[in-house]
């Protein structure tokens, strides 16, 4: 079958600099990639490197005599199945909603026939502008569809909110999903079932016993399964995170609730209970808010511990994933207490990080041990939807 095309057009922002990895990404998959760069994005990666992955398929001047013999612009866009503007800058998006067409970018999109999907990358303030919320309330009319931009820190100093660029595995399903390319991956026909977050133990109707998960290391693990043709269930504690496309959510508040949860999605192949779920919950909910009696003396608190999760599926899931993964958040002994957990709960590997270091525990890195029969493997710190990709290629590995 002949590969379907992509032309990637990268705009003038930070995010550029994903883009390599999307187009190595999109050539895994089958995809063949030419590249448009405007002027700016080349202030953020250069031509070279582009160029080099993308096996020369690069152009970046609207009046290139070579490149405009056969009015360029025109052939890049009837040559594509699909055009994906990554990072789609606010500068970029007010060209196409207003017909601009004053440099190569810009024309090849307002002389393309095919579907565009724009991943927007910018600040926070720029994708809340008014103009901005303008001009992609008028792309979106026009036909154009959209992945992200994502929730999170930015390049800036101390600077968060919606803006980042969505990933090059996010983007890549976006495009399967509009040219209805089935999924295909070496976790293809698997059933990867991953919880993630934290558990909400209510003990009245206004407090709760929790902690600080984030859920991004699950819903990135989820999003390495998924790119990996995997069938996806993740159930989900109380996140202010969106579900990854293609991925089945259940969300849950409480550990009672996301073990029947977990019941109820088995069987599966691989089952990654990464959810940092409250070992305690109050015996007695209150059903109205228990307020200070005057005395001085706290109100008396009675716990009843939560059911094990993991234990159930590594012990008595019947049928048994074939592999079953368990996290170990832990502040002292990493690797006494993660290896004394993994034999007690009966799981095949674990996954150990220490929380004590501050900025771990919803903070968007990590550094982990991988524990297994064969052994330790320490891992550099890196990006958490870094640690879920290398911690998929070991369960790829696994079942090859």
């Amino acid at each position: 079958m002949n590969p379907k095309k992509i032309l990637l057009i990268i705009g003038g922002g930070i995010a550029a600099y994903k883009t390599l990895e999307l187009i190595r990404r999109a050539q895994d998959r089958g995809f063949e990639i030419s590249v448009v760069m405007t002027g700016a994005a080349q202030h953020f990666v250069t031509p070279l490197s582009v160029s080099t992955l993308a096996k020369g398929r690069l152009y970046s001047d609207l009046f290139d005599r070579q490149e405009d013999m056969d009015v360029g612009h025109i052939r890049l866009s009837r040559q594509a199945d699909i055009v994906v503007v990554a990072p789609a800058t606010a500068d970029l998006m007010a060209k196409m909603s207003h017909g601009l067409a004053d440099d190569l970018a810009s024309a090849t999109l307002l002389a393309n026939d095919k579907p565009v999907l724009l991943a927007p990358g910018m600040n926070p303030n720029m994708w809340e502008h008014p103009a901005t919320r303008r001009n992609r309330a008028q792309l979106a009319e026009d036909g154009v569809q959209f992945v992200g931009p994502m929730a999170g820190e930015m390049a800036e100093a101390n600077e968060a909110g919606t803006g980042r660029m969505a990933e090059p595995d996010e983007i890549l399903e976006a495009v399967q999903a509009i040219l209805g390319v089935p999924k295909a991956g070496p976790l293809s026909g698997k059933h990867v079932l991953i919880t993630a977050g934290p558990t909400h133990e209510p003990i009245d109707p206004v407090r709760y016993i929790a902690n600080r998960s984030s859920g991004k290391q699950g819903y990135a693990i989820a999003r390495a399964a998924q790119a990996a043709g995997a069938k996806v269930t993740l159930v989900s504690g109380p996140v202010d995170i969106a579900a990854p496309d293609g991925v089945k959510l259940v969300s849950v508040q409480t550990a009672r609730q996301m073990k029947q949860a977990v019941i109820e999605a088995l069987p599966a192949d691989i089952a990654i209970m990464c959810a940092a779920v409250a070992d305690w919950r109050a015996t007695h909910e209150a059903d109205r808010k228990q307020k200070k009696d005057g005395s001085g003396k706290p109100a008396a608190l009675e716990l009843t511990e939560n059911p094990d999760i993991l234990a159930y599926v590594a012990q008595q899931s019947d049928p048994r994933p074939a592999l079953v993964i368990g996290f170990a958040a832990e502040t002292d002994n990493l690797i006494d207490n993660a290896t004394s957990k993994r034999l007690r709960k009966g799981c095949d590997w674990l996954v150990a990080n220490d929380v004590s270091q501050e900025g771990v525990m919803g903070g968007d890195h990590n550094a982990v041990h991988l524990i297994r029969d064969s052994g330790i493997e320490a891992w550099p710190q890196a990006g958490k939807q870094a640690v879920a990709e290398r911690l998929m290629s070991e369960i790829i590995q696994h079942f090859q």
